[in-house]
């Protein structure tokens, strides 16, 4: 409930436990009911609702003041010393501060005080609707059957627990390059046109077409990729005495501009059969690289990725102890790393400029061919299958699978929905307790139902004292009263005696 003074919101609970027992949970069941002191359930009456959940306290409510004493002061108990102001009075300026300056520390404070507590309250909102879901442990004991949906909590708990763990193993799997290896099958062929007798339309010059296309084995894509785009370069190599030193080589390598193709064709002239290689160059992604005969035979690689490669060196230093013991940072050479890398000693972070010399451009893949030119063989086609790695399929329904927003409206649809039956269950318990601790003792509780709902408004107007004792005549029979009513009789004679001074401009003595 909100408080003013500085008050903790105590709503001076009810007799029985059992009663208001989820009034923390954000609803309020109580509500006015023919003054300001009393509270019914929710269900009977409604009454004005902050966003906090509490009733709307009343402003214009006069405080309670004792004859002969001043607004916020304390009763003054016989023997005891004098004891300063109580909460909600005016306090004091905090020694060695003036008044204007605290003034100004007080409005720069409120601002911040305004922006740190509204996030505060919607992340204690969310917090709040986690633990909405679960029903207390009263309701579950009123209603067995209720251990259902728990089972069903629990399951979903598990189940998105399972699957957000997934989710974060693929993400970390996406950003590792996912391949696979597919055959490839190259088909290299040649052509050769004859040349024609003079006086006919065609060719004069006798010429041959060599052509080298390829496709994918089982591609279950359904777009399917171009011959290129699996080469970074190709060059076609012919017979050099034939066709001269400077015409020989036939190259094509990947630009940034390249369009790809399904295939090439070369066609020259010639009427006689002409040996030719054929170097293809993979388009590795990422880059592979072939590494030193000396290191490969070390390490068991021979042609893999920087990433790879850095691994299988470090499980090499890892298994062979290489790592000095007291300096981390530093590897021992053994014979084999001082031959290699020329070093007795050197830092971790000296490996990688050390292996970019050793690594090298991978070998292409060589095919010799012969191209015919025998008139009774029109058309020859070789056939040569190759190894090449392809982007894993299941990667784009890992893709899909984490951009997939599919069912999330639908399953915070029906978050919204549990969060709403929950509250209105703990809300009809509340007014079951309510009715069910009134139907068993209703004298007892109406009794201390008002006691509570005068603590409750003494809270709030910041009444001190015990209100019940003073309505009744002994209270004021005691021995403070005639100091009190002294104090009350000073009190005016002395604002008398200042507003006379003001009106006629003289100071009585």
């Amino acid at each position: 409930m909100a408080t003013r003074g500085g008050y903790s919101g105590n709503t001076g609970g009810p007799l029985n436990p059992g009663v208001l027992n989820s009034l923390g949970s954000g609803v309020n069941p109580m509500g006015s009911l023919a003054g300001p002191g009393l509270r019914v359930p929710g269900g009977l009456q409604q009454s004005p609702v902050t966003t906090a959940g509490y009733r709307q306290m009343v402003h214009n409510v006069a405080p309670f003041q004792r004859l002969g004493m001043s607004p916020g002061s304390r009763m003054q108990i016989p023997g005891l010393p004098p004891s300063g102001p109580l909460f909600g009075a005016s306090l004091s300026v905090r020694p060695g501060m003036s008044q204007p300056m605290m003034d100004q520390f007080r409005k720069r404070l409120l601002p911040q005080q305004i922006q740190h507590h509204i996030p505060s309250q919607r992340r204690g909102i969310k917090r709040r609707k986690l633990a909405d879901k679960v029903l207390p442990q009263r309701i579950r004991e009123l209603v067995p059957e209720s251990q259902a949906y728990m089972d069903l909590l629990a399951f979903e708990r598990k189940l998105d627990q399972t699957i957000a763990r997934k989710r974060m193993e693929i993400q970390e799997a996406i950003k590792k390059p996912l391949t696979q290896k597919r055959k490839l099958r190259i088909y290299i062929s040649n052509t050769f046109t004859p040349a024609k007798p003079d006086g006919e339309e065609g060719e004069k010059v006798a010429s041959w077409e060599l052509r080298v296309e390829g496709k994918l084995l089982d591609d279950p894509g359904k777009q399917k990729r171009k011959f290129s785009s699996f080469f970074k370069s190709l060059v076609i190599e012919l017979d050099k005495d034939l066709y001269g030193p400077d015409n020989h080589l036939v190259e094509w390598h990947r630009m940034p501009t390249t369009q790809e193709t399904d295939g090439f064709q070369v066609k020259r002239p010639g009427d006689v059969n002409v040996k030719c290689t054929l170097l293809l160059m993979l388009d590795h992604q990422p880059p592979q690289y072939k590494l030193d005969p000396r290191l490969a035979r070390l390490l068991g690689v021979h042609t893999q990725t920087r990433a790879n490669i850095m691994q299988a060196l470090w499980l090499y230093i890892k298994n062979n102890k290489l790592q000095d013991s007291h300096e981390k940072e530093y590897i021992n050479c053994n014979r084999y790393f001082r031959q290699i890398f020329n070093s007795i000693r050197m830092r971790f972070s000296e490996i990688p400029m050390k292996l970019a010399g050793l690594l090298q451009h991978p070998d292409p893949i060589i095919i010799n061919h012969i191209i015919s030119v025998d008139p009774n063989d029109q058309k020859k086609t070789a056939c040569y299958d190759i190894d090449v790695e392809v982007d894993d399929p299941l990667k784009g329904q890992m893709s899909n699978f984490l951009a997939s927003t599919t069912n999330q409206q639908e399953i915070a649809s029906l978050d919204i929905k549990i969060h709403e039956t929950i509250e209105s269950i703990n809300q009809l318990k509340t007014q079951r307790d309510f009715m069910l601790s009134f139907s068993n003792n209703p004298q007892d509780f109406i009794h201390d139902w008002i006691k509570s709902q005068c603590r409750d408004l003494k809270i709030m107007t910041d009444v001190t004292g015990n209100p019940e004792e003073e309505r009744s005549s002994e209270f004021y029979d005691q021995p403070w009263a005639q100091e009190a009513v002294g104090r009350y009789i000073f009190t005016k004679m002395q604002q008398r005696k200042q507003e006379l001074e003001q009106v006629f401009g003289i100071r009585l003595t």
